[in-house]
C-alpha cells in the first residue's frame, strides 16, 4: 500500500532530477528555500512510497497562511509524476488531498507543465499526443476544477512560452532564427559585444538594469535583495546564472575611427577635376559612409563621456534544473539599443546551455492573446525570432476541500493583489528616482 511521507533533500532531489519529462526549476529544493526565505511560503517535500519503500511521484507543496488558522497550497508544476498513469495521478491526489485537510487548507492548486498545443518556428502545428489531451479530462475526473485556458499572464506561471529543443546542431538553430536576429547578432559581434558570465558582485548591476526595464514597459518586479537571495540560494545548487553583455567604447570608437580614415583616403584618391558618372556615385556613397561614421564616432564618444570605456547593457539570469534552462529575467538598458546587445546576450546563453549539455531552453513566458493592441505583442514577437516551438501548457487546477471559504477567497484576492500592485509600483519609482 503506497504512502506519502516527507522526503529529505537527497531522496527528493534525486527522484525530481532525475524525471527528465516533468522536473522543472520551479519544483526544485532549492526553490522551497527561496519561497520559504522571500516569498512567506513554507515547502513541504513529499514523496508518494511503495511498499519497498520506492518513491513513485513527488511534490513541492508551498503553504501559504491565513487568518483563522487557514492556509492553501500551491503545487509549482504539479505532480512529479507520470500523468498518463491515472490510477498513480488519483493515490496521489488522495494523499495530498488528506495532507491538504490536515493543515485546514481551503483548496491546493496545481499547474502541470503538460502541453495541450504547440506550433514549431514556422508557425505550423505540431501534434499533441492524445494521452495528453486525455488528462485535462482525467483531472477533472478526479475533482479538480479547472481555471480556463487564460491568454495572457493571469495565471501564477506563464500559461504560453517558447523552447528551443538543443538537441538539435548550432547551425540548426540558428537557421530556425529570424533573418533579422541573425543579422543583428552579426552586427553585435562586428561591434565586439562582449558577453560573460558574472559574479554576485554584479548584482547591483542587473538591478539597476531591471529597474530600467521595469519602468520603461510599466511592470513590477522584485526588490534588490530579492534577487540577492534567490542568487545565493539557487547558486549553491549551481541552478543560476548572470550573463551580461557588455559594449566597449573605447574600442569601438577605435574601430571607427580607423574606418572613416579610410573613407577619408578614398575620397581624397578620387580625381575630382574629371568625375565619371561611376566616379560621382562613388564620391556620393563614400561621403555618405563618411557622415555616418562621424555620427557614430561622436554618439559613442558622448556614451563614453557619460558611462565610462566599458557599458552594462544587458544582464539576463538564466536557471538551469535537470534537462532545461529557463530565461527566469533580462534587464536592458535603454541607450545604445542599435548595438543589438540583447540579441548577443541571448545568444550566448543558448550557446552556453547547449554546450552544458541542457536539451530544453524556455523564454519562461509569453502571451495567447496575439491582437495587435495587446501591450505584450512586442516581447512576443521578440522571442519568437530565436526560433523555438509555441507552447501552450494545460493551464492551473484547484482542488477544492471548503468550497465556502474558496469561493470567499476567490473574491476578497483580486482586491489585495491589486493594492500590492499598485504599492510596489509606487515603490519602484520613488526607488528609480532616487537613484537617478
Amino acid at each position: 500500500m503506497s504512502k506519502l511521507i516527507k522526503l529529505n533533500k537527497k531522496e527528493y532531489e534525486n527522484f525530481v532530477i532525475n524525471h527528465k519529462s516533468k522536473s522543472h526549476f520551479l519544483q526544485s529544493y532549492s526553490w522551497g528555500e527561496f519561497s520559504k526565505e522571500k516569498k512567506n511560503l513554507f515547502p513541504y517535500y513529499l514523496g508518494l512510497v511503495s511498499d519497498n519503500g520506492k518513491i513513485m511521484a513527488a511534490a513541492l507543496l508551498l503553504q501559504k497562511k491565513l487568518p483563522f488558522n487557514l492556509c492553501y497550497f500551491y503545487i509549482p508544476r504539479g505532480f512529479v509524476i507520470d500523468f498518463n498513469n491515472k490510477d498513480l495521478v488519483k493515490m496521489m491526489t488522495e494523499e495530498i488531498k488528506k495532507f491538504c485537510k490536515e493543515k485546514k487548507a481551503i483548496f491546493f492548486k496545481i499547474d502541470p507543465d503538460i502541453i495541450h498545443s504547440q506550433f514549431n518556428y514556422l508557425g505550423q502545428k505540431v501534434e499533441v499526443s492524445s494521452d495528453q489531451q486525455k488528462i485535462l479530462q482525467t483531472l477533472r475526473s478526479l475533482g479538480y476544477k479547472h481555471l480556463g485556458f487564460t491568454k495572457n499572464f493571469e495565471t501564477s506561471q506563464p500559461r504560453y512560452t517558447f523552447r528551443i529543443d538543443l538537441n538539435q546542431d548550432l547551425d540548426t538553430i540558428i537557421d530556425h532564427f529570424s533573418k533579422t536576429t541573425k543579422q543583428r547578432i552579426n552586427k553585435a559581434k562586428k561591434l565586439g559585444i562582449e558577453v560573460e558570465i558574472g559574479t554576485e558582485e554584479d548584482l547591483d548591476t542587473f538591478y539597476q538594469l531591471m529597474m530600467l526595464t521595469e519602468n520603461r514597459k510599466d511592470f513590477v518586479s522584485f526588490s534588490k535583495d530579492y534577487y540577492k537571495t534567490q542568487y545565493q540560494i539557487l547558486k549553491k545548487d549551481h541552478m543560476i546564472v548572470l550573463f551580461l553583455g557588455k559594449v566597449n567604447t573605447k574600442e569601438i570608437i577605435k574601430n571607427y575611427e580607423e574606418e572613416l580614415k579610410k573613407v577619408q583616403d578614398a575620397l581624397q584618391n578620387i580625381d575630382t577635376e574629371t568625375l565619371s558618372k561611376s566616379a560621382k556615385n562613388k564620391v556620393k556613397n563614400l561621403t555618405s559612409q563618411k557622415e555616418n561614421l562621424i555620427k557614430e564616432i561622436n554618439k559613442f564618444k558622448l556614451a563614453k563621456a557619460k558611462y565610462g570605456s566599458t557599458i552594462p547593457l544587458s544582464a539576463h539570469m538564466i536557471i538551469t534544473y535537470g534537462n532545461k534552462a529557463w530565461v527566469l529575467y533580462a534587464g536592458n538598458h535603454n541607450i545604445l539599443t542599435e548595438t543589438y546587445t540583447n540579441y548577443a546576450t541571448y545568444f550566448e546563453h543558448i550557446k552556453y546551455c547547449k554546450e552544458q549539455g541542457i536539451e530544453i531552453y524556455d523564454q519562461f513566458g509569453t502571451i495567447g492573446d496575439l491582437s495587435s493592441d495587446n501591450p505584450r505583442l512586442g516581447l512576443h514577437e521578440f522571442k519568437k525570432k530565436f526560433g523555438g516551438n509555441y507552447i501552450e501548457f494545460l493551464g492551473e487546477f484547484d482542488y477544492i476541500l471548503k468550497p465556502f471559504l474558496y469561493f470567499v477567497f476567490q473574491k476578497l484576492v483580486p482586491f489585495y493583489r491589486n493594492i500590492v500592485k499598485n504599492k510596489s509600483k509606487r515603490e519602484l519609482k520613488n526607488e528609480i528616482e532616487g537613484n537617478k
